[in-house]
């Protein structure tokens, strides 16, 4: 596989994960695994809850694909890695922004990551497992991104 189309696949399994995220969130998440995921919207005193789980499917879905192409580096291989970045991606800016699990990065002036961070509010303003709204994790409303310059402005 050339560079170019490794490159290709990577990135188009980075893309098509938030499309998979938002559709796992909003109809798996949301549904018959909520008895896992409604751990993520309440409030617990533990370091770890229930919903971390779904981190070793992933991690496991991303390993496997790496695992059985490791050798001739073919399209699986680059799935694999596409998943694994976006996995990555997805634990900075979801559990260390958004929702503060280590405490190292702590605000920002992004209007991007202010939009995001309101969203995913949005998404926690309920604890059940209906009336919830934003499930993506990359993609934001536009809708936020007005209220990220807003508040800026104001501030």
């Amino acid at each position: 596989m050339t560079p170019l189309a490794a490159a290709a696949v990577t990135t188009a399994t980075f893309l098509g994960m938030e499309f998979v995220a938002w559709f796992m969130h909003k109809y798996v998440l949301h549904g018959a695994l909520w008895f896992l995921h409604r751990s993520h919207h309440v409030r617990h005193p533990h370091r770890f809850e229930r919903n971390d789980f779904f981190f070793l499917f992933y991690g496991s879905l991303s390993m496997g694909f790496i695992m059985y192409s490791s050798e001739t580096k073919d399209w699986p291989f680059w799935v694999g890695v596409g998943i694994a970045a976006y996995g990555t991606v997805y634990f900075f800016v979801h559990d260390v922004l958004i929702h503060g699990r280590l405490r190292f990065w702590r605000k920002s002036s992004s209007k991007y990551l202010r939009a995001l961070n309101m969203a995913h509010k949005m998404h926690h303003k309920t604890s059940a497992r209906d009336g919830s709204e934003e499930f993506g994790m990359l993609w934001v409303s536009s809708k936020y991104f007005a209220l990220a310059r807003r508040k800026k402005i104001n501030n």
